[in-house]
């Protein structure tokens, strides 16, 4: 099992577009107070045993960090938990700010 990458324009294309997906962030909160996509959920990886479980493997997920590690190793977990509607977003926030939304801060 694995999980696909997402570049930030195509994700921008299909938050445009309507497209029903679940846009993680397992970053921090003191990251996120920094800089966010308001789409997304922000469930912090170090609470991911709090979180986990509510994840629905039939939705499209798509998850997303700083730089696009945490959020891969998140995708390789679930992906071995039997999700198969997995994205990791390419370069995550930082990559988003440079490519989508220059208003989003980069730190």
């Amino acid at each position: 099992m694995s999980y696909a990458t997402m570049t930030p324009a195509e994700l921008a294309r299909r938050l445009k577009r309507g497209d029903r997906l679940s846009l993680i962030d397992v970053r921090e909160a003191d990251e996120h107070a920094l800089a966010h996509v308001p789409e997304a959920q922000l469930l912090p990886l170090s609470r991911f045993n709090e979180w986990v479980e509510t994840l629905s493997p039939d939705e499209e997920l798509v998850v997303m960090c700083h730089h696009g590690i945490r959020s891969a190793q998140v995708c390789a977990y679930l992906s071995q938990q039997g999700f198969n509607k997995l994205h990791n977003l390419a370069g995550g926030i930082d990559l988003w700010s440079l490519e989508v939304d220059a208003n989003v801060p980069r730190y």
